[in-house]
């Protein structure tokens, strides 16, 4: 049961870990990167659809996105659709491809990422701890019900805090790399 426990415990503390690298990935740094447009969403068809199903997006340059549409009818749609987002990006529409060039960023806006990454940051650091909640309530309900030992509760406590704790770590660690990578200049 322990082991279920701590199984339980790895796989949601991974999935925190996972949903704050994919939403980090979609920070806006000095580089171009294909993970700040892939999920936006376009209409298609006025069914809301994210832009990786649409077309293909490559990075050609270091600070300018090339989105090449599958369907070349629906370039006036992701051309909204990138206008619409919180990018603030303008698109360059040439009947064929949308290109999107990446201004560098400015120290104010640096900074206002910084505190972005430190939010979705604490965010995971909260998930985190409230997956350890949860399961520290479910180790003493066992208990109190007699499925296990007041040593094994005691030793499963000590192992999920060992496991938040890792998790925490990795949190920081991912904060660190991307709040250096957002300061770069």
């Amino acid at each position: 049961m322990l082991n279920d426990i701590n199984a339980d415990a790895k796989k949601r503390m991974q999935g925190a870990i996972q949903s704050l690298e994919s939403d980090l990935s979609r920070i806006r740094t000095g580089r171009a990167s294909p993970a700040l447009v892939e999920n936006l969403h376009v209409d298609y068809y006025e069914v809301p659809t994210p832009l990786q199903q649409l077309a293909s997006i490559s990075v050609p340059e270091p600070r300018s996105l090339l989105i090449r549409p599958f369907d070349p009818s629906t370039l006036k749609e992701i051309e909204r659709g990138i206008l619409a987002s919180d990018l603030g990006l303008t698109p360059n529409n040439d009947g064929k491809v949308v290109r999107l060039n990446l201004p560098p960023l400015t120290e104010d806006r640096r900074k206002d990422l910084v505190k972005v990454v430190k939010s979705r940051a604490e965010d995971a650091r909260i998930s985190i701890r409230n997956i350890r909640r949860d399961l520290m309530r479910d180790l003493r309900d066992f208990e109190t019900e007699k499925l296990i030992s007041e040593d094994d509760q005691e030793q499963g406590e000590k192992d999920i805090q060992k496991e938040t704790d890792h998790f925490i770590e990795e949190v920081d660690r991912l904060c660190d790399s991307k709040e250096s990578e957002v300061l770069e200049v």
